[in-house]
């Protein structure tokens, strides 16, 4: 592994012609200039009586506007010290809350997408102090690209680092690709005198590193003994049971043929081998016109896509499912219904909290 080595002469090569300082420019239809996305009209505010309260603002807006506002307002603009956003991922879906309302809109994809975020991104520029720094948030859809326009606007040194966020539990995997399993925050900063607060966590006693003491050390023999004792009754040998007589034996029998199995009629290993279980990710979840319990999944197998219908709509919301893993039956002979044709079914089960929930690996 090669070190880079610091004040070293550096051996960079450039094409004839081209400035080394000149960075890169991301090219697409629509993009705007800095200074029409300076020019936009700003929004016309004023505080409410219901909610206002002491200097915090609440916008309840199109953030554009508010953004121009702010810009033009000395009390503000460049003074801001931190600016963290989470947008819209460009997934081009719906979303809906919990209680399964409409929440948002998520259908910019493209240079739509990067355009939009780019005009609030260089009026966000023009907020911020220059000690201040901004965080973006956003997924493996529109980092890469953003990572360019974010160098367009702040200039390329000031990149401070791309922060890799894990996500709780692998998503979207399939078998001929790689777990999605994270997300991503640019970080920049104005200038390079930047506000920096190092995350150090609070010194406590458990931190100490102590004396290692030898494992033998720390168990107690009289514990142990202790132990053994409490546990003979378990440890002794069950004894055999008395012998049953003949009239009594078929008694025994006859309550033991009256006395069923609740999970009776049992499949045999023959049977249970025939079942091929898959690992799927839900790529969509809707509701069903006309259905109340029902749910319709798109499911994602690697090699091809599934649509099964789902009796799991009182469990969960449509938007909760999308990118999760879980487990179909993938020979089970496709079924025609009412809404559709079903192409497999979704393992779920149900206990005393509700459900039907769904099996995820």
């Amino acid at each position: 592994m090669a070190i880079p080595i610091p004040g070293k002469p550096k051996r960079t090569h450039t094409l004839r012609g081209h400035s080394d300082d000149a960075g890169f420019c991301l090219e697409y239809p629509g993009k705007k200039s800095v200074e029409q996305i300076l020019a936009t009209p700003p929004g016309s505010y004023a505080p409410s009586t219901k909610y206002n309260a002491g200097e915090n603002r609440l916008y309840h807006d199109d953030n554009l506007p508010v953004l121009s506002a702010l810009a033009h307002d000395s009390s503000v603009a460049g003074k801001v010290r931190l600016v963290y956003i989470d947008p819209p991922f460009s997934t081009a879906a719906a979303f809906q809350s919990r209680k399964q309302n409409h929440a948002y809109d998520d259908h910019l994809v493209g240079p739509a997408f990067v355009e939009a975020l780019r005009e609030r991104l260089v009026l966000i520029h023009r907020l911020l102090a220059n000690d201040g720094s901004l965080y973006l948030h956003l997924d493996e859809r529109m980092t890469f690209h953003m990572r360019v326009i974010l160098d367009e606007i702040f200039g390329d040194k000031s990149f401070r680092n791309c922060i890799t966020r894990k996500k709780c539990n692998p998503k979207n995997y399939t078998r001929k690709t790689y777990g999605n399993v994270a997300d991503y925050i640019l970080f920049y900063s104005k200038t390079d005198t930047y506000v920096w607060n190092r995350p150090l966590d609070p010194w406590e006693e458990a931190h100490a590193i102590k004396e290692y003491q030898h494992l033998m050390t720390r168990v107690d023999p009289k514990k142990i003994e202790a132990m053994v004792e409490e546990n003979k009754q378990n440890l002794a040998p069950t004894p055999e049971p008395a012998p049953v007589k003949h009239a009594q034996h078929q008694q025994v029998e006859a309550k033991a043929e009256t006395v069923a199995s609740p999970w009776e009629p049992f499949i045999g290993i023959d049977d249970f081998t025939r079942v091929d279980l898959r690992v799927a990710r839900i790529a969509n979840a809707e509701h069903v016109e006309g259905a109340e319990k029902l749910l319709k999944l798109t499911l994602d197998l690697g090699t091809e896509t599934r649509t099964v219908f789902a009796g799991i709509k009182a469990a969960y919301a449509p938007e909760s499912l999308v990118g999760r893993l879980t487990v179909m039956v993938a020979n089970l002979a496709p079924r025609k219904m009412k809404f559709g044709m079903s192409e497999g079914m979704v393992l779920a089960a149900s206990d005393e909290r509700g459900g039907p929930f769904l099996l995820s690996p």
